[in-house]
């Protein structure tokens, strides 16, 4: 299996359980690892026999910059589930960090994260 990764895209939404979040917003970063093969790609050096990353940047940021959701397990959940469905052929997994790094919790920590893995598996 070979992977793309598209590591600590940062985008700004407004999701949140609490009411300061959906008001001001605030930053998230998605790192998106799409289990696939790439062999064909990297023999033939042709874009469509791999995963544009480009349009799958442009999906997180959909996401993440769209419809305020209570948790980010939800837009976890929401950016797996449109990339397997965009790229039915060619992406048979998908792994799915998405970070919070300043939620609004009293404390010294580096951020909060879930991780998400979702596919069509054997």
């Amino acid at each position: 299996m070979d992977y793309i990764h598209l590591n600590e895209l940062e985008f700004y939404g407004y999701h949140g359980a609490l009411q300061e979040e959906t008001k001001l917003g605030q930053r998230f970063r998605v790192t998106v690892s799409l289990a696939t093969d790439l062999q064909d790609a990297g023999s033939t050096d042709d874009l469509d026999k791999t995963v544009n990353y480009a349009e799958v940047y442009n999906l997180c940021r959909a996401i993440v910059e769209g419809e305020p959701v209570k948790l980010i397990e939800t837009v976890a959940e929401n950016i797996a589930t449109d990339i397997l469905r965009t790229f039915p052929e060619k992406v048979l997994g998908v792994r799915v960090v998405l970070i919070k790094p300043d939620p609004p919790i009293a404390g010294h920590y580096a951020s909060v994260s879930v991780e998400i893995t979702r596919g069509r598996f054997a």
